[in-house]
C-alpha cells in the first residue's frame, strides 16, 4: 500500500536540530542530596560530570518550575551557568500564533493542505506536478458490499492549467518554498517535545574548562516530614533518666525516585513563599483612536489622576565532595544503589525475647530498643538540621521511616494539675529536659514502662520545640492515685485615692483566692504542679514564689506518701475608678474614710468635706424650720379674715380678731427675715462647700 503522504525534510531538519543541541561531555544530571524543611519545602541536588562547554537538561514537573525560576543555583569551581533556556507556560499555542496554519490541521495531511491554499508544491507521482494548490476535497467511493472509501481530490493549478490527483495516489508532496517547510517540521517537532504536558524540561548552558563535577540545586515545595518519639522509663520510679528515641516520616512525592541520595532534615520555620514567575505578564495599554485627518473627536480632558504601581539570603554549602557511602536504607522494596538487596540491621540478644513482652529470659536484662544509622544533628541560627549517614533509597510516592535521635534524657516523674483540662484530677507527667547538644522538633511521644511482666505502654504526649538547655512538661495519663478539691472567692477593697480638680479617682483592688486541698496516694510520695493561667492585669500574690511560662503561673508541692496539704493562690487585679466628688454621696465618702489603705490626706480632706456638707444640712434644717412657721402663719392669718368676713363690725370677737391679725403680722416680718437670713447662710455654706472641693487636690 502506498503512503498517504510523506512531508519531506522533516527528519532531516529533526536530526539537523538534535546535534545543535547535543551537550558536549556531558554527564547526566543525577539526583545526589535531598534537605526537607519543616517550612514545607525541599531542596533537590543534581550532580553531572561535565568537560569543558556542555548542555545539561534538568526536567521538572509543570507545577514545579516556578518554584525551580526562583530559587535554582548551579556549583562550578571551574565555569558557570551561561544561559538557562525553557519551553513557555503554553508553548504551543504561541508557536502556532506566528505560523500560517492552526494546530489542528495537522490531524491529516488534506486539513493541512486546505490550510495553505495557494502554497506552491511539488508531487511526487507517476506524473509529476508543480503547481499551486487550490483545494482538497473528499469523495466518497462504493465499494459494492463492503462499504465506501472516502478519498481526497487535489487541485493543482499548474503553468498548463488546472490538474488534479488523488492524494492516497502521491508518492510524495512536498512544499516548494523552504520556508513554509521549514515551518511545518517546525510545528510536528514541537508538538512531540512537548508531548508531555505536566512537565518541562530547563537546558543549562554550562561554560567553562576541563573535566569537573557540577551541582544542580533549587528549592520546591515538598510534603512536611513529621518527628514522633518513644520514650522508654526505668521500673524504677525514682531514676532520673529515660531512654528516648526519635524518627521521622517522610514521604518522597517528588515525582522521581531516590536512590542513594543524601537525606537532611531541616527542623525550624524559615519564610517560604511562591511566585507565579512563569506566567507571561503585560502592562495593561490605553487604545487611542487613529488619527484620521477630518475624522479624530478626542475625548475631553478630565484632569490627571496621579498613580504609583510599586513593582537575599544566599544558600551555604560546604565546598568538600561527598563522602562515600556503602551502607543504603531501604524503603518500599526494591534493590540497594548499585548492588544487592540491603540487609536489614539486627539487634543481637543472648537468648531470645519474649514475643509479647519483648522481655528477654534473663531478668537482669534491660530492654531497649535501638535504631542503627541515627542522623548526625546540628545546631543553627534557626534550624536544626539532621543528616542520614548513610544513602537513601525512597521510591517516587512511598513514605520512609528514618531515626533521627537515640539517647538517655534526663526526667522527673511528677504530676501535673491544669486549670483548663481538669480540677478534680492531675495528670502522670515527666519533666524532660533537652541535655543534648541540638534542639528537637515539636511531635508526638509514645511512652512505654518497664515492669516486672515486660514492656509496657502508659500513653501518649505531645512534645512542643525543644531547644537546647530547655525543659518541657509532657503528660501522658490521669493520675487517680492523688485527689484533689478546689474552692474559689472574690473580694473588692479601695486600695488608692487621689482627687483633682473636684474629681476623685478610686484604685479598687480586685481579689481572687484559689484555695486547693491535695491529697497524696497512701503509698506513694508525689510531687505536684498546680498550673494556673494568666491574666491581663492580675498579678500573683501568694505564693512567693512561682514558675513562669507563656501563659501560665506554675507552683510546685511536694507530699509524702497519704498527706494532706492546703495550697492558696491569691490574685490582684487593680481596676480604676473616677467620681465627681460634688455629687458624692455620705456612704460612699464613708467608705474612703474608712479604708485604711486610703491616704490619711484623703482621709482628713473627706472628713472636712463631710463635716461642711453637715453644716449645709443644718443651715438647711434652720430654712426649713423658718419656713414651715411662715406657712402655719399664712395659714392662721387666712382663717382670720375668713371668720371677719363673717361677723360685724361691733362684736368683742371682731376686735379681738383684728388685734391677733395685728399681732401675727408682726411675727410673719419677723419670721421673714429670719428666713432670708437663713437662705444667705445656706448659700454661703453651700459655696464654702464647692469652693473647698475646688482646691481638693491631693
Amino acid at each position: 500500500m502506498k503512503p498517504l503522504m510523506r512531508l519531506t525534510h522533516v527528519a532531516a531538519v529533526i536530526a539537523i536540530f538534535s546535534v545543535a543541541a547535543m551537550p558536549a561531555m556531558a554527564g547526566d544530571l543525577a539526583l545526589k542530596r535531598v534537605m526537607l524543611s519543616a517550612g514545607g519545602v525541599a531542596y533537590l541536588e543534581h550532580e553531572a560530570e561535565v568537560t569543558d562547554n556542555a548542555e545539561l537538561t534538568l526536567d521538572v514537573p509543570l507545577g514545579q518550575v516556578d518554584d525551580v525560576l526562583k530559587s535554582i543555583v548551579v556549583y562550578d569551581n571551574k565555569g558557570g551557568v551561561g544561559s538557562a533556556q525553557l519551553a513557555g507556560r503554553d508553548p504551543l499555542s504561541q508557536i502556532f500564533n506566528d505560523l500560517p496554519f492552526a494546530a489542528d490541521t495537522l490531524t491529516s495531511p488534506a486539513a493541512l493542505l486546505n490550510a495553505l491554499q495557494g502554497a506552491e508544491i511539488k508531487v511526487g507521482a507517476s506524473k509529476p506536478i508543480v503547481g499551486r494548490l487550490l483545494q482538497v476535497v473528499p469523495e466518497t467511493v462504493q465499494l459494492g458490499d463492503r462499504g465506501t472509501l472516502t478519498r481526497n481530490r487535489v487541485s493543482v493549478l499548474t503553468s498548463t492549467g488546472l490538474q488534479q490527483f488523488m492524494l492516497e495516489d502521491a508518492d510524495s508532496v512536498s512544499f516548494v518554498d523552504p520556508a513554509l517547510q521549514a515551518q511545518v517540521d517546525k510545528a510536528l517537532s514541537e508538538i512531540a517535545t512537548h508531548r508531555a504536558k505536566d512537565r518541562r524540561q530547563i537546558v543549562l548552558k554550562i561554560q567553562g574548562n576541563g573535566t569537573r563535577t557540577l551541582r544542580v540545586g533549587y528549592v520546591v515545595a515538598a510534603s512536611l516530614w513529621k518527628a514522633n518519639y518513644r520514650v522508654t522509663l526505668p521500673q524504677d520510679l525514682k531514676a532520673d533518666k529515660a531512654h528516648l528515641q526519635g524518627w521521622a516520616v517522610l514521604e518522597n512525592m517528588s515525582g522521581q525516585d531516590w536512590k542513594g541520595v543524601e537525606l537532611t532534615l531541616l527542623s525550624g520555620n524559615p519564610v517560604s513563599f511562591r511566585q507565579a514567575i512563569y506566567e507571561a505578564y503585560y502592562v495593561t495599554r490605553p487604545e487611542v483612536p487613529v488619527e484620521v485627518l477630518g475624522r479624530v473627536l478626542p475625548k475631553p480632558d478630565t484632569g490627571v489622576l496621579a498613580s504609583e504601581q510599586a513593582r537575599s539570603n544566599q544558600e551555604k554549602r560546604s565546598a568538600t565532595e561527598y563522602r562515600d557511602r556503602t551502607q543504603v536504607f531501604h524503603f518500599g522494596g526494591g534493590t540497594s544503589f548499585g548492588g544487592e538487596p540491603a540487609e536489614a540491621p539486627k539487634l543481637q540478644y543472648d537468648r531470645a525475647p519474649s514475643a509479647l513482652t519483648g522481655k528477654s529470659p534473663d531478668a537482669d536484662q534491660q530492654l531497649i530498643s535501638r535504631a542503627l544509622g541515627t542522623a548526625e544533628a546540628e545546631e543553627g541560627a534557626t534550624q536544626v538540621s539532621f543528616r542520614i549517614p548513610t544513602a537513601i533509597r525512597i521510591g517516587s510516592g512511598q513514605s520512609a521511616l528514618v531515626p533521627i535521635v537515640e539517647r538517655d534524657l534526663p526526667i522527673e516523674r511528677l504530676a501535673l494539675l491544669q486549670f483548663s483540662t481538669s480540677t478534680a484530677r492531675p495528670f502522670a507527667s515527666l519533666r524532660l529536659r533537652n541535655d543534648t547538644a541540638f534542639g528537637l522538633p515539636p511531635g508526638v511521644l509514645t511512652i512505654y514502662e518497664q515492669t516486672g511482666a515486660g514492656m509496657t505502654y502508659v500513653g501518649d504526649a505531645r512534645l512542643a520545640p525543644f531547644p537546647v538547655g530547655e525543659s518541657r512538661l509532657v503528660s501522658y495519663a490521669v493520675d487517680e492515685k492523688t485527689k484533689v478539691a478546689q474552692e474559689t472567692q472574690s473580694t473588692w477593697a479601695i486600695s488608692k485615692a487621689a482627687i483633682a480638680q473636684g474629681v476623685l479617682t478610686l484604685t479598687r483592688t480586685q481579689r481572687q483566692m484559689i484555695v486547693y486541698r491535695i491529697t497524696a496516694p497512701a503509698t506513694e510520695d508525689r510531687r505536684l504542679i498546680i498550673e494556673y493561667p494568666k491574666s491581663a492585669n492580675w498579678t500573683l500574690v501568694e505564693p512567693a514564689k512561682a514558675e513562669l511560662t507563656a501563659s501560665t503561673y506554675r507552683i510546685t508541692v511536694d507530699l509524702k506518701a497519704g498527706e494532706a496539704k492546703t495550697v492558696t493562690i491569691r490574685l490582684e487585679a487593680p481596676v480604676m475608678e473616677t467620681l465627681s466628688v460634688a455629687n458624692m454621696e455620705g456612704a460612699q465618702i464613708a467608705a474612703v474614710t474608712s479604708t485604711d489603705s486610703v491616704a490619711p490626706a484623703v482621709k482628713s480632706a473627706f472628713a472636712e468635706l463631710a463635716r461642711l456638707r453637715r453644716v449645709v444640712d443644718d443651715k438647711k434644717t434652720v430654712e426649713a424650720d423658718l419656713h414651715s412657721k411662715l406657712e402655719a402663719l399664712q395659714s392662721d392669718q387666712s382663717r382670720i379674715r375668713d371668720n371677719i368676713g363673717k361677723i360685724g363690725p361691733d362684736s368683742a370677737l371682731y376686735k379681738r380678731y383684728l388685734e391677733k391679725l395685728a399681732e401675727q403680722e408682726t411675727q410673719f416680718e419677723t419670721l421673714q427675715a429670719a428666713a432670708a437670713k437663713a437662705a444667705a447662710d445656706t448659700q454661703a455654706a453651700r459655696a464654702s462647700v464647692d469652693a473647698f472641693i475646688a482646691k481638693m487636690t491631693i
